[in-house]
């Protein structure tokens, strides 16, 4: 196994709109992935920095609101660069306003909109997001 050298942060939105979870298809190292919106934080940026900064790239949204869902607590050897740990934060999120919504990342194939009623883990690629829609399942069914 290699050895560990690097961190990679990476910072996710949670959102949810009219009861439905947008996901993104974006291609990934020969790979399709199912996930939230986000990315990897650059030097200089907190974490909310970070899912603003990736929601404009990305899509062309403004970050409105955020508070605090999930910080990934076992350590996560990253799939694709396999001397770097992984840590994740994840947001539950809104923004201004959705109709501004446009791919402009080139990587992203689709932006889709899952039901809660219908969400399950298994909807999402990376082993963390399949966490975070786990806990977020249990929280819906306490309402």
């Amino acid at each position: 196994m290699e050895r560990l050298d690097a961190f990679t942060i990476r910072v996710y939105g949670i959102l949810i709109h009219n009861n439905q979870l947008m996901r993104l298809k974006e291609p990934f190292w020969g790979e399709v992935l199912y996930k939230m919106p986000g990315g990897g934080l650059e030097f200089g940026e907190g974490t909310l920095q970070c899912l603003a900064r990736e929601l404009k790239e990305e899509l062309n949204l403004t970050l409105d609101q955020a508070e605090l869902f999930y910080v990934q607590e076992d350590f996560i050897r990253s799939k694709f660069k396999t001397n770097e740990q992984l840590f994740t934060v994840y947001y539950k999120i809104s923004c201004k306003d959705l109709a501004d919504l446009q791919i402009i990342d080139k990587n992203i194939e689709e932006v889709n909109w899952i039901d809660l009623d219908q969400l399950s883990p298994e909807d999402m690629s990376l082993p963390v997001d399949k966490i975070v829609v786990g806990k977020l399942k249990s929280l819906i069914k306490e309402l």
